[in-house]
C-alpha cells in the first residue's frame, strides 16, 4: 500500500505497521540514512520502533480488519529515531523475503511486484551490535529471483587500533562464508582538505567542506595511504561572507544591493550603519568636485591609482588573490559613484546624493565618461546630458532606490565577468545567462548572487588548494553549468575530478574522516561484498537513542590525543528463489 501511496510522490509521513513499527518510504531528493554504508537503490523502505501516544493505541487496538495500517498517519513531528530490537528486525526482515518469494503460493499474492529495498533500524542489543539488517531483491526483469540480505555492525568511538580488522583475516572470512576461492579488494577514502589547507582559520566555523574522495583497487593492508594511481574527486560546499576570505569586501557589496533590491521589492530598506569615516553624501561632493576641477583638463577616468584608492577598502588583500582578483583599471563615472554612495545610510542621504549629481549634469558642470552599452536610468540621463536636454527626474518613492541598485548591479557584473573571462580565461559559453538585462532586476541580483558564490568556491581553491589554471578552468566550467540551470544554493557539493597528486600534499600526513575497504567475490546476480569502514563521525543516528553500548566514548591509556574512529562492518549473503 505504502509503495502504492509513492508512486507519484513519496509520502510525508510514516506509516503505522501493527503497534509498534513505523514504515517510512525515503527517496528522491531526502537524504538515505543507510548512504552512509551502502550505495544501492535511491528509494528504499526505513523500519523504525514507532512512538507511541494514546490516541494512537486506542486507535490501533480498534482497527483489527488489516495489519498494515496505512490509513493511519502519524504525527509529522518525531522525537528521533527509534530503533527495533535485533530480534524483532529480523522477523520483519523474514516477512519481507516471505512476501517476494514467488513459491509462497499459498500467501494467495496474485499480482508480485519488484518492492524496494527494505532497511530496519537496530538497537545493538546483540553480541554483535547490529545497527542495522536491510533486503534488496535481486531480480530478472520483472521477477525477483532472491535476495541479498546485508547485516550492519558498529562498534566505537575509539581510538584503539588493536580493535582494527586484520585485512587477510577479512579476505579469509569471506571466502569461508561465501565458498569463493578468489577475492577482490577496493579501497576509499575520505580527507578533510580546509583543516589541513596551508592558510589556518581561513573558513573556520562555517558550513563550509572542501574534501577529496579517493578510491583505488587492490587494497594492501588496512588504513593504507591511497595509491597515486587512485581515482580521485574533490567535494567543495562552500558558504559565502566568512571576514576571512580575500572577497569579503565584495560579499558586503553584495549585501548592500540585495539589501536594495529587498526594499524595491517590500518598500522597506535596511541601510548600512553611518560610516565613523567620511559619509556618503560628502563623498559624492568631494568626487564631484574633483569632476569640475578635471573638466578643462585631460580627464582619464581609468587611472589605476585612482581607482583603487576609490574602488576598495581593504587593508590586505592576499597576494596570490590579488593576482587573479586585481582592481579594475577602467572604472566609469556610474561604478565610481557606486563606490561612494555604497555606504549611504539613510533614504534622505539617498535622495541628496542623486540631487547633487543631477543638478551638476544639468548645469554642465561636469561631462562624465561612461562604458558603452551601460543602460541604467543614470545612464541614459548622462547621454543626454552630451546634448545638453535632460528629462525631469522625480528623486521620489523607489526611483533613487532603483536608479542605485541599477548602477551597483552594472558595477558588479563587469567585476565578476573581469574575473570568469579575463582572470581565469573561462568559456564564455554562459556569459550571457549571468549578465543578460532581459530579465528583471530582481532575477538579475539573483544571478549575480551566482557569480559571487562561484568567485568564492575559485578564491577558495586558488587560496588554500594552490589551483592554477588548468584547474580552475573545468571546475568554473561546472559551477556554471549548474547555476545556468539551478537556483542559488550554498549548500551544494560541487565535484570536481582530480589527480591525487594535485591534493596530496593536503592529506598525506592526516588521518582519514572515512577510509573503507570492500571485498567481494562472484559476478553480476551472485556477486556478494564483505564491507569494512572506519569513520569519524557515527554511521549511524539511532544509536544513542535507547542503547549506547556500541557508541561509548573510548579512548587509550586516558589520551585523547588520538583521532577516534566508528568501526561498521557490512556482511552480506544471499538467498535464492529459483
Amino acid at each position: 500500500r505504502i509503495r502504492e501511496d509513492g508512486k507519484d510522490s513519496i509520502p510525508e509521513h510514516p506509516y503505522l505497521y501493527e503497534t509498534d513499527v513505523e514504515i517510512s518510504l525515503v527517496g528522491g531528493n531526502c537524504k538515505s540514512p543507510v548512504e552512509r554504508f551502502w550505495n544501492g537503490s535511491s528509494t528504499v523502505y526505513i523500519l523504525q520502533k514507532a512512538t507511541h501516544n494514546e490516541e494512537s493505541n486506542s486507535m490501533e487496538e480498534s482497527r483489527t480488519e488489516d495489519a498494515v495500517y496505512a490509513s493511519e498517519v502519524l504525527p509529522k513531528e518525531s522525537p528521533g529515531a527509534l530503533a527495533l530490537s535485533v530480534g524483532r528486525a529480523k522477523q520483519l526482515i523474514s516477512l519481507y523475503t516471505m512476501l517476494q518469494n514467488p513459491n509462497m503460493t499459498y500467501l494467495g499474492i496474485s499480482d508480485l511486484v519488484v518492492l524496494p529495498p527494505l532497511w530496519a533500524r537496530c538497537d545493538g542489543s546483540d553480541p554483535q551490535h547490529t545497527c542495522w539488517i536491510g533486503a534488496e531483491p535481486l531480480q530478472a526483469g520483472n521477477k525477483v529471483t532472491g535476495l541479498n540480505i546485508y547485516m550492519v555492525s558498529c562498534d566505537g568511538p575509539t581510538a584503539d587500533k588493536t580493535r582494527f580488522a586484520n585485512l587477510e583475516e577479512l579476505k579469509m572470512e569471506h571466502k569461508i562464508r561465501h565458498h569463493s576461492s578468489v577475492v577482490t579488494t577496493k579501497g576509499f577514502a575520505r580527507y578533510e582538505l580546509i583543516a589541513a589547507a596551508a592558510i589556518e582559520d581561513t573558513i573556520a566555523e562555517s558550513e563550509s567542506s572542501i574534501s577529496v574522495d579517493i578510491t583505488w583497487n587492490g587494497v594492501e593492508k588496512i588504513l593504507e595511504t591511497p595509491p597515486l594511481i587512485s581515482a580521485a574527486t574533490l567535494n567543495i560546499a562552500l558558504e559565502s561572507g566568512d571576514p576571512r576570505s580575500p572577497v569579503f569586501h565584495l560579499y558586503r557589496e553584495l549585501q548592500f544591493l540585495l539589501a536594495l533590491a529587498e526594499g524595491l521589492k517590500t518598500g522597506l530598506t535596511e541601510w548600512p550603519e553611518p560610516s565613523e569615516s567620511e559619509s556618503a553624501l560628502k563623498l559624492v561632493q568631494e568626487f564631484l568636485t574633483d569632476l569640475k576641477k578635471k573638466l578643462d583638463g585631460d580627464c582619464v577616468f581609468g587611472n589605476k591609482n585612482e581607482t583603487e584608492k576609490i574602488k576598495c577598502d581593504i587593508a590586505v588583500v592576499d597576494s596570490c588573490i590579488k593576482s587573479m582578483f586585481g582592481e579594475r583599471g577602467d572604472l566609469d563615472f556610474t561604478e565610481q559613484l557606486w563606490c561612494k554612495m555604497k555606504s549611504v545610510s539613510s533614504y534622505q542621504e539617498l535622495i541628496d546624493c542623486f540631487t547633487l549629481v543631477i543638478k551638476s549634469l544639468q548645469r554642465g558642470e561636469i561631462q562624465p565618461w561612461i562604458h558603452q552599452g551601460s543602460s541604467s536610468f543614470l545612464s541614459q540621463l548622462i547621454q543626454q546630458s552630451y546634448h545638453g536636454k535632460m528629462e525631469d527626474v522625480s528623486l521620489s518613492d523607489i526611483t533613487p532606490i532603483q536608479m542605485l541598485l541599477e548602477i551597483g548591479l552594472e558595477k558588479m557584473k563587469k567585476d565578476y565577468v573581469s574575473f570568469f573571462i579575463g582572470k581565469s580565461r573561462s568559456s564564455l559559453l554562459f556569459q550571457d545567462y549571468f549578465i543578460s538585462t532581459s530579465v528583471d532586476l530582481q532575477e538579475q541580483v539573483h544571478r549575480v548572487q551566482k557569480l559571487h558564490h562561484m568567485l568564492e568556491i575559485m578564491v577558495s581553491c586558488t587560496g588554500l588548494l594552490q589551483f592554477r589554471h588548468e584547474n580552475l578552468f573545468p571546475l568554473t566550467q561546472i559551477c556554471m553549468k549548474h547555476y545556468k540551470e539551478n537556483p542559488l544554493d550554498e549548500k551544494h557539493v560541487f565535484q570536481l575530478p582530480i589527480r591525487p597528486a594535485l591534493v596530496k600534499k593536503f592529506y598525506q600526513n592526516d588521518n582519514p574522516e572515512v577510509w573503507k575497504v570492500e571485498i567481494s567475490s562472484g559476478h553480476g546476480q551472485k556477486e556478494v561484498k564483505t564491507t569494512w569502514q572506519v569513520s569519524t563521525n557515527a554511521p549511524v543516528e539511532h544509536g544513542t537513542s535507547n542503547n549506547s553500548g556500541f557508541l561509548s566514548d573510548s579512548t587509550v591509556n586516558g589520551s585523547i590525543e588520538e583521532r577516534l574512529y566508528f568501526i561498521t562492518t557490512t556482511q552480506c549473503s544471499q538467498v535464492h528463489f529459483t
